[in-house]
């Protein structure tokens, strides 16, 4: 029988097999019939990231298991580390007929890593008050690229509590990825299509505490265009957890409207009073759309805190989501909303191919050699 192959699992082997490139496996033969050598590669990137290795790590120690031999790792940065651009990232040694044919797959398994940590470690350190929550995983091509984006978050997040003394990511969406913010599971309450379901943003959250009681609560509060009714109806509908500070209101209102109550001037007006010299400083149209413009804005985020206080709810924390990226954070960061959670899969690579790392052979057979422009491979060795 002949056409698609069985997907019967055969290992490590049958993936790099299927998955690697046909030049690198004709050059593997070509070495297995001329005489192997002892090669060390340096794996870098073009633009500054943070040190991601460890799922590229795990994996080459799987395959040296399953080849029966040992390769060399020399990381020349702690995981979380910040690495220029152009700087080797780590050297890789051992045979090279069982390395060569391992490149694309491993270096797949780095580049994105290290972009999206990064970003991550922006982000936690522009809002260091507030908590993070990765909401990445449908955003992602398949379940390994959630693991390497739930694995990247945690480990910016982890950096930027390292450097900045701050709160970064408490958790994510998925019981598969938890473990890489030390959760069993996945975080989250609702999304819009319970609320469509339940008829009214109120009886989704009597819903949602009916069937799982005794859980903090997150309430979307954006469906019906009634962000502030609506926030303020739930949390007169649950005063206790309100006061145990295990009610949240998350704030994701899309593009094309303005939050309750708010139109332009009025969003001037709210930022009038909060940070009165905000929008007098230089801002680019993106930035002031994110202070004062539709959607989930500066001035709509303090008028829900505004709403909340004056109803008496100083307890009842907001959770802001929708294109929260770095240089958003920062907006936020600049005026000091008052976000006490942020909802995020924007830290995900925007430019793919940023995301590429590369590796070069740098010396076979313990004498140094490189092709010709990537001699700056060779001056920390």
């Amino acid at each position: 029988m002949t056409g698609r192959r069985s997907n019967q699992d055969d290992g490590l082997e049958g993936d790099v097999d299927r998955w690697t490139d046909q030049y690198f496996k004709k050059t593997r033969t070509i070495v297995q019939r001329n005489g192997d050598a002892q090669v060390t590669y340096a794996v870098f990137m073009r633009r500054p990231v943070s040190f991601a290795p460890r799922l590229m790590i795990d994996w080459l120690k799987r395959i040296a298991t399953e080849r029966g031999v040992t390769f060399e790792i020399e990381n020349r940065f702690e995981e979380g580390d910040w690495v220029g651009a152009g700087e080797p990232l780590l050297y890789l040694s051992g045979p090279l007929s069982q390395l060569v044919d391992l490149e694309t797959l491993y270096l797949q398994k780095l580049g994105a890593c290290c972009v999206a940590a990064y970003n991550a470690y922006l982000m936690c350190a522009a809002l260091p008050d507030s908590q993070f929550l990765a909401m990445d995983a449908r955003h992602c091509a398949g379940h390994e690229m959630a693991e390497m984006m739930a694995y990247a978050a945690s480990v910016g997040s982890e950096a930027a509590r390292r450097d900045r003394d701050a709160v970064g990511f408490i958790g994510n969406a998925t019981d598969a990825t938890a473990h890489f913010f030390g959760n069993e599971k996945g975080l989250g309450t609702m999304p819009h299509a319970l609320i469509g379901y339940a008829g009214s943003t109120l009886r989704a959250a009597e819903m949602y505490a009916e069937s799982f009681p005794g859980e903090p609560l997150t309430v979307l509060v954006d469906y019906f265009g009634h962000e502030i009714t609506d926030a303020v109806a739930v949390c007169r509908r649950f005063p206790d957890l309100v006061e145990e500070g295990a009610l949240a209101v998350r704030l994701d209102t899309h593009g094309g409207r303005f939050v309750e109550g708010l139109d332009t001037q009025a969003s001037y007006a709210v930022l009038e009073r909060h940070v009165p010299r905000a929008v007098r400083q230089y801002r680019n149209t993106e930035e002031l759309r994110w202070l004062v413009g539709t959607g989930v804005s500066a001035a709509a985020i303090f008028h829900l805190r505004d709403t909340l206080d004056e109803a008496g709810f100083p307890n009842a924390r907001i959770v802001a989501s929708s294109g929260f990226n770095f240089f958003k954070c920062q907006v936020m960061g600049s005026v000091n909303a008052p976000i006490d959670v942020v909802g995020t899969g924007s830290y995900l690579p925007d430019d793919w191919r940023e995301t590429y790392a590369t590796a070069d052979i740098v010396a076979y057979n313990g004498k140094a050699g490189v092709k010709v422009g990537r001699e700056f491979l060779l001056q920390r060795r």
